[in-house]
C-alpha cells in the first residue's frame, strides 16, 4: 500500500501525462488558420475501482455493462485483479470559449468550430485515451482504455434505451467530476459542452470525497424546478420536462446534423450539443 506522499506524488505524475500531451500533442487543433487547439485545459480526478456506483450501473444495465475489472481484464486476461487493486482516471476536455461563442449562434445545425471538435477534438480525445494507458503500462501499471477496446458498443437497454457498455460520463459522475442535467449532459465545474475519456490501471491513486450526494444536484431544473433552457435549445424537442428523448436525438443526430457537418464542413462524426450551449450550464456549475 503507497503510503499519502507517493500517492500524491504519482497522482502528480498521472496529471502531468493528460496535461502535457493536452498542451504538446499536435492532435489538439481543430485544424483552422487560426492554429487554436481544439480543447481548453483539462480536469482529472480518480474513482476507485471498487466504488459501489460502478455495481449500481452494471445492475441498472446487465448484462452488457463492464465493472473496471471487467473492462481491464479484456486486455490483460491472465492477469488475475480485484477491483480494490484498480483505480479510475477520468478526464474533462472543455470546449474552447470560441467554439461556445459560435454555437450559442446556431439553432437547428452545429456550428463549424463545433462539428471540428466533435470530429478532429474526438480523436485527440481516442488519442489521449491510448496515450494515457499506454504510458501507465510502460510504467508498470497496467491499464486499459475502456471505450477503445475492440468490443466497446451500443445496446439496447430495456430500461434505459440506447446505452454503451462503458460510460464515461457516469464514469465522470463515480469521479467526482459532475452530475446529469435535464437533457442526460453531465454538469462539470466547467459546464456541460465538454467531452470526457478515462482510463483503469493497476495502481494506487488518492481519490477526493464526491463534492456532491446526488446524481442531478447540479442541475438548476432537479435542485429547483425552474430553469429548462436546454428544452428551448432543442429543434426537435428530445428535450421535455420528463427528460431526454435519447432516439429522437439519435435520430436527428444521425438523420440531419451529421449529414449536414459532412457536406458543409467536411467533418466525419456526430455532431449537434445545441443544447450544451446558450445554457445557464454553459461552462459552470449553475447552482
Amino acid at each position: 500500500m503507497s503510503s499519502p506522499a507517493e500517492k500524491a506524488g504519482t497522482r502528480q505524475w498521472v496529471d502531468n501525462l493528460i496535461f502535457n500531451f493536452w498542451k504538446t500533442s499536435p492532435l489538439n487543433t481543430l485544424n483552422l488558420e487560426t492554429g487554436e487547439k481544439a480543447w481548453e485545459e483539462p480536469l482529472v480526478a480518480v474513482a476507485r475501482g471498487n466504488d459501489p456506483l460502478f455495481q449500481k450501473f452494471k445492475a441498472d444495465l446487465k448484462p452488457f455493462y463492464w465493472l473496471p475489472e471487467e473492462a481491464w481484464s479484456m486486455k490483460f486476461p491472465d492477469e488475475p485483479i480485484t477491483p480494490e487493486e484498480l483505480s479510475v482516471i477520468s478526464y474533462v476536455l472543455p470546449q474552447t470559449p470560441a467554439t461556445r461563442a459560435d454555437q450559442r449562434l446556431e439553432e437547428k445545425l452545429p456550428a463549424d468550430r463545433w462539428a471540428r471538435s466533435r470530429d478532429l477534438g474526438e480523436k485527440f480525445n481516442c488519442a489521449l485515451r491510448l496515450h494515457l494507458a499506454d504510458a501507465l503500462t510502460e510504467a508498470g501499471y497496467p491499464a486499459v482504455a475502456p471505450e477503445r477496446l475492440p468490443d466497446f458498443a451500443y445496446q439496447q437497454s430495456e430500461t434505459f434505451g440506447i446505452a454503451s457498455n462503458w460510460s464515461e460520463r457516469h464514469t465522470a459522475y463515480v469521479a467526482g467530476l459532475g452530475t446529469f442535467g435535464l437533457s442526460d449532459g453531465l454538469i462539470t465545474p466547467k459546464g456541460k459542452a465538454v467531452r470526457i475519456g478515462s482510463v483503469v490501471a493497476k495502481i494506487d491513486l488518492p481519490v477526493i470525497e464526491r463534492p456532491y450526494t446526488d446524481y442531478q444536484q447540479w442541475c438548476l431544473w432537479y435542485a429547483f424546478g425552474k430553469c429548462g433552457v436546454c428544452i428551448r435549445r432543442c429543434p426537435v424537442k428530445a428535450i421535455t420536462p420528463a427528460g431526454h428523448d435519447k432516439e429522437r436525438c439519435f435520430d436527428y443526430i444521425r438523420g440531419t446534423t451529421a449529414p449536414y457537418a459532412q457536406s458543409t464542413y467536411g467533418t466525419e462524426a456526430t455532431p449537434c450539443g445545441l443544447c450544451q450551449v446558450k445554457i445557464p450550464c454553459e461552462d459552470r456549475i449553475p447552482v
